[in-house]
């Protein structure tokens, strides 16, 4: 038999272990990039599947704002990938819906399919496209009330203000600035806790705390805001005076969410207190994963510091797809942190999962 040295026996024994793990076990999937081919794959499986299954709930009017999350994501993948499918259901959308907003003019959550009308609108300029939307923001802006009244709940800050930011690009007028700012930081005054650089979702939930004695700070709003703030600063010009605020906003709230990510790359419903509905949630953490991944992408968060963290939200994200292409883990419709299971889906998670991998798309 032959005889081998202890020494030569530890290293032989440590080779075959390193041999016999898979790849993921030396190195993880939080440190892998994904390929662009990967991350295509899965967008388009995603889009599909919520495609060929609409949530009939969003058929009703005051449910507008979340198939235009979806739509949102749609138009961000067809930018980015120039696939006509994603471009051929946006117009099929804008039609059907005859370019027009939600019953309710002063709300913002009938007002977000706007961004899918503006950005369909940068592409063919044609003035019917926008009609609508134009209308119903210039009537807003000639009577104005404070933004912690007509956004009084924080989702609004992803609804309406990319509308009016968008709105700026198209027409070069300077009043949906101006009105957009107005609004945004007198809303943010309201809910903004600067301790933990957190959004109440509303007024309801200022100086709340839940059953185990915790603030109560909803992933998905924030998420909502983390997203709303990236959609206004992609039309805020270099030059407006607010734009270092929202810079800074984005930074806050990156490094805030960032701590709290789960170990499987998602956030939990409730921030502060995971305890409070133990399971994971994908609305949250696409919006999150978009928002830092744009912010990395522009060289407003350090890319050594974020990296790791929208890697490992988006491989939780995949972890939540279904084989056939649902993406389950979202919360339902809500104001606040809720039970999640596996088996539940919504169009804005898929939305928000298209924006994620539009952005993770271009980062290198």
């Amino acid at each position: 038999m032959l005889k081998i040295a202890p020494k030569t026996q530890l290293s032989v024994l440590l080779l075959l272990v390193l041999i016999a793990l898979p790849a993921s076990a030396q190195k993880t999937s939080s440190e892998r990039a994904p390929s662009k081919k990967e991350i295509t794959a899965a967008m388009q499986q995603v889009f599909a599947w919520q495609v060929a299954n609409p949530v009939e709930l969003n058929l009703k009017n005051n449910n507008v704002w979340a198939r235009a999350a979806f739509y949102a994501g749609i138009m961000s993948a067809y930018r980015e990938t120039k696939d006509q499918r994603y471009l051929d259901q946006a117009l099929k959308w804008a039609n059907e819906r005859d370019w027009k907003l939600g019953e309710r003019p002063r709300h913002a959550d009938d007002q977000a399919a706007g961004q899918t009308f503006l950005e369909l609108y940068f592409l063919e300029k044609d003035p019917r496209r926008i009609a609508a939307t134009k209308s119903t923001l210039d009537a807003m802006i000639a009577d104005p009330k404070p933004g912690r009244e007509d956004w009084w709940w924080c989702d609004a800050l992803f609804m309406s203000p990319p509308v009016l930011a968008r709105l700026y690009t198209a027409t070069g007028d300077q009043k949906y600035l101006n009105f957009l700012n107005t609004m945004w930081w007198d809303t943010t005054a309201f809910l903004f806790d600067p301790s933990e650089n957190l959004y109440y979702r509303d007024k309801n939930y200022i100086g709340k705390l839940n059953a185990n004695g915790k603030k109560i700070f909803w992933a998905r709003g924030n998420g909502w805001v983390m997203g709303g703030t990236v959609r206004v600063l992609q039309h805020l010009p270099k030059k407006d005076p607010a734009r270092q605020q929202y810079i800074e906003l984005l930074q806050k709230m990156a490094a805030a969410v960032s701590k709290l990510q789960g170990t499987d790359g998602l956030w939990r419903p409730s921030l502060l207190d995971p305890l409070e509905a133990p399971v994971p949630e994908t609305s949250s953490t696409g919006f999150f994963c978009y928002a830092i991944t744009w912010g990395i992408n522009q060289g407003y968060l350090d890319r050594k510091t974020y990296t790791p963290v929208v890697q490992k939200a988006w491989r939780g994200l995949l972890s939540a797809v279904h084989e056939d292409g649902k993406l389950g883990w979202v919360q339902p419709i809500g104001a606040a942190p809720a039970s999640v299971t596996a088996d539940m889906n919504q169009e804005y998670g898929s939305g928000a999962l298209l924006l994620a991998g539009s952005e993770l798309l271009k980062l290198k």
